[in-house]
């Protein structure tokens, strides 16, 4: 029977264990279940035989949290958590939250904003010139140059502020074991794929390239898409250089990503003994952690995404290269899952970025990875790309055969473009029969092409041919079901006139969007860029960009039906 890695020197002292080698800081809840960058980082180096100590959501008003397990042996791993901790403690109107789902109760306040740079000198603080790594999404995403929508500005690299010695961007179990190598053996952290270091000089060489410095894209929004550009071209696995970016007198160096894990590197992660529950120090409180109650009952099949979502952050932090766990992996999760304390018969989910897109595999990945300048699912599936339902199908009719297993649902979202075509005809009806309840979720984000082109997404005919398939399935079934459509207010490009469209054709149809997210610039995305630099870095034509809030709260009335129609303009003049 695995134990929850310790957080108290009592629970260190139950191991036998006077002190630690990796000492891991969070902002989140430590919650021992592979939804969990800390868990999943935290199991991964303790199958490496290493001793690991968790911090969760420490005081950073003092440093009795920091030092309260003693200075760990190799390094000290820190993370903000499953969500940039600006993106934790604010709305899209920059207020504070009411409720953080990572935290105990969903209590607020438990982090600190910017909780990785807070963190990260608290250590330095407390231990002295002891390695500290950074990763999870915030530093992942802030690893380079990057605009700040809370600060409004050009912020530089996290790497600095946070004065760590390395960064991990991306998923991270590769490079934490060979960090925890190297550290073993005193050698010099420098080169680790999907890692980022800071040094006082650099050469340029055929293997690296130099984007613009720090000053130049805080100054010059030109230089500062020119920047993206050459970043987003410099995340492939297979043909990615290395990146220079000066700081000053300083230099942040970003090498390129790891390669795809195999799927027994994959399977073998989520194999790992996670206890799939809350450390019990949050049930003597007597609070849950509410963010755990969505995935207790979930299960994660694959990773990253090749759907390029001008808006999303899953390219730059998991890529484009899908990596799918094997079925007999995720049919033994499945089993476990099933003998949960407190499970009824229904696993909420097996999915993950996109539930369609498991087992989807290019011939390409394996050697030589993603095209470059073309996507995989604009303007229309590449004939490359193999979608896996009739494994995905195989997978679900095994999990329902488990003796205490009554329902598989599909919670992750779908691509509705890769359900219009013929070779999705079974998949869908499939789906809708067994695995969808009421509702399916898929996101149209608007129904302008202009909008849309800025999205990265596609036509709206598009959606327009799945409603027409999916009512078409209902008959089929004879099941009451209806479309949960996701949109986005405010995305640059977008116009009051566009969303005054979007308005008319929701309307028309009867149609109140349950879900619509207003737009928030996430640090080193397409969408973030295009809306500091109020340019469409294809076209290099200056966009419409709604940045006032009183224009932003109208593009989401309109949208959401709480605004007449013809006085939204009035309203915003």
């Amino acid at each position: 029977m695995s134990n929850f890695l310790p957080m108290s020197r009592d629970e260190m002292k139950a191991r036998g264990w006077d002190r630690l080698d990796v000492l891991l800081v969070t902002g989140d809840a430590y919650v021992d279940h592979p939804s969990y960058g800390t868990a999943v980082i935290g199991r991964v180096l303790e199958a490496a035989g290493l001793r690991v100590g968790v911090i969760s959501q420490p005081d950073w008003r003092r440093l009795d949290d920091f030092v309260r397990l003693g200075a760990p042996r190799l390094f000290v791993g820190i993370t903000a958590g499953n969500l940039d901790s600006m993106v934790s403690n604010y709305t899209s109107h920059k207020k504070p939250r009411l409720r953080d789902g990572y935290s105990p109760g969903g209590r607020v306040g438990l982090r600190p904003d910017r909780a990785t740079i807070v963190y990260a000198n608290r250590i330095r603080e407390a231990f002295g010139p002891i390695p500290v790594v950074i990763g999870g999404i915030e530093a992942s995403l802030r690893r380079l140059a990057h605009y700040d929508w809370w600060d409004n500005r050009v912020r530089r690299s996290i790497l600095l502020d946070a004065k760590a010695d390395i960064l991990v961007y991306g998923m991270g179990e590769k490079q934490v074991r060979e960090i925890a190598e190297r550290l073993s053996k005193g050698d010099d952290l420098a080169g680790i794929a999907g890692t980022a270091v800071v040094r006082k000089k650099a050469l340029v060489s055929a293997e690296s390239l130099e984007i613009p410095p720090y000053e130049e894209t805080a100054n010059d929004k030109g230089k500062f898409g020119h920047a993206f550009k050459l970043i987003s071209e410099n995340q492939d696995p297979f043909k990615a250089r290395t990146l220079l970016q000066r700081h000053g007198d300083r230099v942040v160096i970003q090498f390129p990503p790891p390669r795809p894990l195999s799927e027994q590197e994959l399977d073998a992660i989520y194999d790992l003994p996670y206890l799939r529950r809350p450390h019990p120090s949050y049930e003597k409180e007597g609070n849950g952690v509410p963010g755990f109650e969505t995935v207790r009952f979930s299960i994660i099949s694959h990773r990253g995404c090749c759907g390029g979502c001008s808006f999303c952050s899953l390219g730059m932090h998991q890529g484009r290269i899908i990596q799918s766990r094997s079925a007999a992996s995720v049919l033994r999760e499945a089993r476990i899952v099933s003998e949960m304390d407190g499970f009824r018969g229904t696993i909420t989910d097996v999915g993950g970025p996109t539930a369609n897109l498991y087992r989807a595999q290019c011939s390409q990945w394996a050697k030589e990875g993603t095209c470059s300048g073309r996507h995989c699912l604009l303007p229309e599936k590449c004939n490359n790309l193999q979608l896996g339902y009739r494994d995905a199908m195989a997978l679900y009719q095994a999990i329902l055969k488990l003796p205490k297993v009554k329902h598989v649902f599909l919670e992750s979202g779908l691509r509705y473009d890769l359900l219009v075509q013929d070779e999705a005809a079974d998949f869908l009806e499939y789906i809708c029969r067994h695995h969808v309840g009421g509702r399916m979720k898929v996101a149209p984000e608007h129904a302008s092409g202009r909008v849309l082109r800025l999205m990265n997404k596609p036509g709206f005919d598009v959606y327009e041919r799945f409603v027409k398939r999916f009512g078409e399935i209902r008959k089929i079934t004879g099941k009451d079901q209806y479309l949960v459509n996701y949109f986005i207010s405010a995305h640059p490009g977008a116009t009051t006139e566009d969303e005054r469209q979007l308005a008319v054709y929701l309307r028309q149809r009867r149609m109140r969007p349950e879900q619509i997210q207003d737009f928030t610039p996430l640090p080193l995305t397409l969408s973030a860029c295009i809306y500091y630099t109020e340019t469409d870095l294809s076209t290099g034509q200056k966009v419409h960009v709604a940045k006032s809030f009183t224009e932003r709260k109208i593009h989401r009335a309109l949208i959401q039906g709480d605004v007449p129609i013809h006085q939204s303009e009035k309203k915003h003049r």
